[in-house]
């Protein structure tokens, strides 16, 4: 819960309490310790690295160490560098004005010098919060060092009459401007080489030079950098001096399995869209996750740019989406999902994977039915019985009336813009499809009993017992032979 600043305002009124300048690494050291004793969460909405990433990070902090997040897209890795800030004191005070948020009790720009030595104990302080103490930018190509670190300013001289050798006609970068917080350089290969050399002297030295000036003003910041290890040699170099003088370089992942996996979909998805909230059994939310662990381990997906965690989030958001379009064409409120959702949710995988050599023959299309087509065949074989070709037949407990039923010419047509009843009275229309439902998944009503049908069907599809063709929202499964025929 957010408090108010301390009623202190000025150096006399700071002086006159038991407060001392501590730097920043030692301030998040001293906050780490101390939430790590009263077993405090401090890595709030950071999901599946307990045990991993963030005992790296809280030995790099413990450490006062710069670090480098290293990993591929969609793995936390700006989110991880944001919460940082939560291991800062709530409120810390700086000159009032400063535009490097020099702290009252060690100034370190001329300005802030100046000040305290004019006013002394009279000095005015203000209050910064925790939320403020945070800055990052994405690197570019055409970042400069005027960006990150400074400039002369010659309006500034020229307007305050100052020589250009006054260390007050800096226009000071971001980076001096992050003075007392954290600063992130995400994408950190993408910066120029001689940007990256800029970086040297404060990893090393602490302290920032600004072209031919003499002076050297030290810098109280924690710096973390992000970088994807495949952007090392596609779209950039991270230079071998400046690796070398980051502290720790900590390897991030992606979820280990789908129950991590979900809880950062139900956690990041906008699911929720009316007075009620779409109900998604677990099997099925189980199906939109193992999405993504079936891409990365696809043949056809390059392996280097990996698959984002943002593939299932958006995945979840466009079945809803669907079921939210459906519902307003037939004037309903269903809230159970269908397997068609699944289906018409393409553009969620086809714009979140790269493809390989052997995926590009393909096509992207073609890769992302496969992908969603296995993780139902792979769900489908936890539940409902699997047959090798030799054994099927008519006699089969499980399939065998169905199988028999799409011999004799029967087929199932699920339409995407169908209302309920339709979709359900479609369904039990099959021989024995609802005896199966009921017999392997127990169901509370007729939408989740519905689902079920469905999935057997799209099993059976996925396992090469029955034939689907699937054209503008219109899905028939039909007897395998009459494909061929």
């Amino acid at each position: 819960m957010e408090t108010d600043p301390p009623n202190i305002k000025s150096l006399e009124e700071l002086e006159g309490t038991d407060f001392k300048y501590e730097s920043i690494k030692d301030e998040m050291r001293r906050n780490l310790l101390q939430k790590l004793q009263k077993k405090e969460n401090i890595f709030e909405g950071i999901i599946g690295f307990e045990k991993t990433v963030i005992p790296a990070i809280e030995n790099a902090v413990l450490s006062k160490h710069n670090m480098i997040l290293l990993g591929l897209r969609g793995q936390a890795k700006t989110r991880i560098a944001r919460v940082l800030n939560q291991l800062f004191d709530e409120w810390t005070p700086i000159i009032e004005g400063c535009p490097l948020n020099s702290h009252p009790l060690n100034p370190v720009s001329a300005y802030a010098k100046r000040m305290v030595e004019n006013q002394g104990k009279y000095l005015k302080i203000s209050w910064m919060h925790r939320s403020q103490r945070y800055q990052e930018k994405l690197a570019t190509p055409d970042v400069s060092m005027s960006d990150l670190i400074g400039d002369i300013d010659p309006i500034k001289a020229a307007r305050e009459q100052r020589d250009l050798t006054d260390e007050e006609v800096i226009a000071y970068g971001i980076i001096p401007r992050s003075n007392r917080g954290i600063f992130t350089i995400n994408e950190l290969p993408d910066l120029q080489t001689r940007i990256q050399v800029g970086l040297l002297n404060i990893l090393e030295e602490n302290d920032i030079q600004i072209r031919g000036f003499p002076v050297r003003i030290p810098m109280d910041v924690v710096l973390v950098f992000t970088a994807n290890p495949e952007d090392y040699t596609n779209r950039g170099n991270l230079i071998t001096p400046l690796k070398d003088r980051i502290d720790s370089q900590i390897i991030t992942h992606y979820p280990r399995n789908t129950k991590d996996s979900a809880a950062i979909t139900l956690q990041e998805a906008w699911l929720k869209r009316g007075s009620e909230d779409v109900r998604f059994p677990d099997y099925f939310q189980d199906i939109v996750e193992s999405v993504a662990f079936v891409a990365r381990a696809s043949e056809y997906v390059d392996k280097g740019s990996g698959v984002s965690q943002r593939l299932t989030i958006s995945l979840m958001e466009n079945i809803v989406s669907n079921m939210e379009r459906r519902n307003a064409i037939n004037d309903e409120n269903v809230i159970m999902p269908r397997f068609i959702d699944l289906m018409a949710a393409h553009a969620s995988v086809t714009g979140k994977i790269e493809l390989s050599y052997e995926g590009e023959q393909e096509g992207l299309e073609m890769v992302a039915s496969n992908i969603i087509g296995l993780a139902i065949k792979n769900a489908f074989e936890k539940v409902f019985p699997f047959l090798e070709e030799d054994q099927l037949g008519s006699e089969d407990p499980t399939y065998g009336e169905l199988l028999e039923w799409f011999s004799s010419q029967g087929r199932v047509e699920l339409s995407d813009y169908s209302s309920f009843k339709d979709y359900y009275c479609a369904l039990c229309a099959v021989p024995n499809l609802q005896k199966i439902a009921d017999e392997h998944i127990e169901t509370s009503n007729k939408e989740e009993q519905a689902l079920v049908m469905e999935f057997i069907l799209e099993g059976m599809h996925q396992q090469n017992l029955i034939a689907k063709e699937s054209k503008d929202g219109l899905h028939k499964y039909i007897d395998m032979m009459s494909t061929f025929l």
